[in-house]
């Protein structure tokens, strides 16, 4: 276990800490800095980063974490659990207490390599404290190798079960919803910086560096591209977001001052988007809807176990019961509100003092919105798609 537990542990920081080395190293000749001691320096302070931990500079403290870094952490670290699991014979096995071990001793195994890398960092033109980052790395690496180790071990179809399904489907449907309406933010940001694309080549091409040095700023903005995709969903479910003290970024009122020179920010608007805004208020509704619909034919096709898909039509499968649906929809509501507004407040962050000490949306207007958006609009997909069966049921039995 103990063996099994340090070469996963390791295994995961190592995969995640050398792209970050290497995309900073490149990054780096933007200021003419080079050499290996340094690289390394910069990318394990951009790592503890990623894991959310604040790094205290010159010009103030930064801690706007990368999310897509944080991502590539919480899959390094499922595999992790997944692997101890299997390593202790524990696979397949259904046993709770097996991935409870899994989960607390890679927790406590990534707390000490933050505590470490805190540790060998702080000092060096940038200050970080040791005992916040144990604090983070425990945190993340309890959730990552959580996720691996009841996946190994199939516990979680044993907590399934223990869990009464409005609560089941509720939790499932909620996250599918939220996930969905990242999904619109992502592919609203994703185009509207497709559109401003000549700018972002501009910002790029006036850091007057190499390739090397423009690919390294190029894939750091790439690493920000989740933040910038939950703002967009913040922006399309309307709070909005900040880029700095007292600034506004939402639908109906675009105010900000002098911003960094980042690509990524080629695709903020110009501006209110006016009537046009009403039909992006509609995505995060169709979001839910959609989840909604999900959870209609999840449940149809999941009670029957003599029915399965492919066997006779569609309409021969069983209808779920109204107050399940109604249930589970009013109850994917506010697990949506908590997952956006965790995002939200995960995606924000300081970058340096003065203005730019304020940057990411409102983490508590974002989830309350988005409850409200979800908890009907859910409820309406689900209601349209079994009200959309009944008349092929009715002409399947005639």
């Amino acid at each position: 276990m103990p063996v099994a537990v340090l070469f996963a542990t390791l295994w995961a920081a190592l995969l995640t800490y050398l792209p970050v080395a290497a995309v900073l190293g490149l990054a780096r000749t933007l200021e003419g800095a080079g050499g290996l001691a340094g690289a390394m320096h910069a990318g394990a302070a951009a790592w503890l980063l990623g894991h959310g931990v604040p790094i205290g500079t010159s010009i103030g403290s930064l801690g706007l974490a990368p999310l897509l870094l944080t991502v590539l952490v919480l899959g390094r670290l499922n595999r992790a659990g997944l692997h101890v699991t299997r390593a202790i014979g524990a696979r397949r096995s259904g046993s709770i207490r097996s991935a409870a071990l899994v989960t607390v001793s890679v927790g406590l195994s990534y707390a000490m390599v933050g505590a470490v890398t805190a540790h060998l960092v702080d000092g060096r033109g940038t200050h970080v404290s040791t005992t916040r980052a144990a604090l983070h790395f425990l945190v993340l690496g309890l959730f990552g190798a959580l996720i691996g180790a009841l996946r190994g071990s199939d516990a979680v179809t044993t907590l399934a079960r223990r869990v009464p399904p409005a609560l089941r489907h509720g939790v499932r449907t909620g996250t599918v919803a939220a996930f969905l309406m990242v999904g619109a933010g992502a592919a609203v940001g994703g185009l509207s910086i497709a559109l401003g694309g000549g700018d972002a080549a501009k910002i790029i091409s006036a850091y007057h560096t190499g390739v090397a040095g423009q690919a390294g700023i190029t894939l750091i903005s790439v690493a920000y591209a989740a933040n910038a995709a939950i703002w967009a969903a913040a922006y399309l479910l309307g709070p909005g977001f900040a880029l700095g003290t007292g600034s506004a970024i939402r639908l109906t009122e675009v105010s900000v001052g002098d911003l960094p020179t980042v690509p990524l920010l080629a695709g903020l608007p110009n501006g209110p988007m006016g009537s046009a805004g009403g039909l992006l208020l509609l995505l995060p509704v169709i979001a839910g809807g959609v989840a909604g619909w999900g959870l209609t034919q999840r449940l149809r096709y999941g009670r029957a176990h003599a029915w399965r898909p492919g066997e006779g039509s569609g309409a021969d499968a069983p209808e779920p019961a109204w107050s399940l649906l109604f249930g589970a929809s009013l109850l994917a509501g506010p697990v949506t509100g908590l997952v956006m507004a965790a995002l939200a407040w995960c995606s924000g962050g300081p970058v340096g003092g003065g203005r730019l000490a304020e940057i990411g949306p409102a983490a508590v207007q974002v989830g309350v919105v988005a409850a409200i958006v979800a908890a009907v609009s859910v409820l309406g997909g689900a209601a349209a798609a079994r009200a959309f069966n009944a008349p092929r049921r009715a002409g399947a039995r005639k």
